[in-house]
């Protein structure tokens, strides 16, 4: 009843304190079950049973010189990865027509690297413009740091969404990558806001974070109003600096998932990478508390077979959403 009843507060307007979050992180197994019909009230009530489905074209891969931690590619990392400049037009645009093909509401197009060159940002455009003219589908870049120039440009050229995750929190950051700052990603972000883009911006768990830096990434989120918070599982790839890492549990991520629902009711919460190796069984679960999700492959891992999500998002009774840009939530 305590979840539930805290629900129910949300939803009448409630805003959630750092001591209900520290509450939600420190919930007894035995009790995650309770915790997840909470979220998942919030959820029914902002996007009923839909789904959102993305995916994510890797159209520049390697070479990049950032030491982030958890990366395969980085050129820091010693990893056997594919290495290749921007993929052609046509290669983007025969990815958006898959994704069309498999009822993805949206198509994400994301480049390795600290930021695009001008020449990269007027090609992704092109792509962009020519995606926009021949099908309805949202499409999301995620080309690094940006200025609110850059952002403009790809306004202009139909980029519904970027993405830049925060990944960690300010505090946890230094211990994750020191070649730019936690500040670079935040101007970024406001920079994409400025431009009157969706801002997209999430986290990846299980690097070593504190529950401390575990509620301070879901209120610098809802502080930065982030249309979009994809939650990211680390999946540990040899050869990078976290390669040992081992800190999840398919319970802790619920409840993680649900500190995010909790503290950003109304957002687009997406079940992302490293769901499957992290979740396991618990998969499904995870959709009672995020209403959105990645299918086909990561950027150098593998994701489940897409068949089997869109079994399971039928076995749950749930439906996957149209492609009409702005959900209910977001008109609220």
């Amino acid at each position: 009843m305590k979840w539930f009843s805290l629900a129910q507060k949300v939803i009448n307007g409630y805003e959630c304190t750092k001591e209900d979050a520290l509450d939600i992180l420190n919930t007894p197994e035995e009790d995650t079950l309770s915790l997840v019909h909470g979220a998942y009230q919030i959820r029914k009530h902002y996007y009923g049973n839909n789904v959102k489905l993305n995916m994510i074209i890797n159209a520049k891969s390697g070479r990049c010189v950032e030491n982030c931690g958890y990366c395969s590619q980085s050129i820091y990392a010693n990893t056997q990865i594919e290495n290749y400049s921007l993929v052609n037009e046509e290669t983007i645009l025969k990815g958006a027509r898959k994704a069309k093909e498999d009822n993805v509401g949206t198509y994400c197009i994301v480049m390795s690297g600290r930021k695009a060159s001008p020449r990269e940002i007027r090609a992704v455009c092109s792509a962009v413009e020519k995606i926009k003219d021949e099908m309805n589908l949202k499409v999301c870049a995620c080309l690094g740091l940006i200025n609110e120039e850059q952002a403009k440009e790809l306004k202009a050229a139909g980029v519904d969404r970027f993405n830049h995750n925060i990944n960690t929190s300010e505090a946890h950051h230094d211990q994750i990558t020191t070649t730019h700052h936690y500040q670079d990603r935040v101007n970024t972000i406001e920079a994409v806001k400025k431009a009157h883009i969706s801002p997209c911006s999430g986290i990846i768990c299980g690097m070593g974070e504190s529950k401390e830096d575990l509620i301070d990434m879901a209120f610098a989120l809802k502080s930065l109003d982030a249309d979009s918070i994809p939650v990211n599982f680390l999946h540990a790839i040899p050869g990078t600096k976290l390669e040992n890492m081992d800190d999840l549990t398919p319970n802790k991520c619920l409840k993680i998932l649900a500190l995010f629902r909790y503290i950003n009711p109304k957002k687009e919460i997406r079940l992302s990478g490293g769901r499957e190796v992290n979740l396991r069984s618990l998969q499904s679960l995870g959709l009672y508390i995020a209403n959105s999700i990645f299918v086909g492959d990561y950027l150098t891992t593998a994701g489940q077979d897409k068949t089997e999500d869109y079994k399971m998002i039928e076995d749950l009774g749930f439906h996957i959403e149209s492609n009409a840009f702005e959900t209910e939530a977001q008109k609220l």
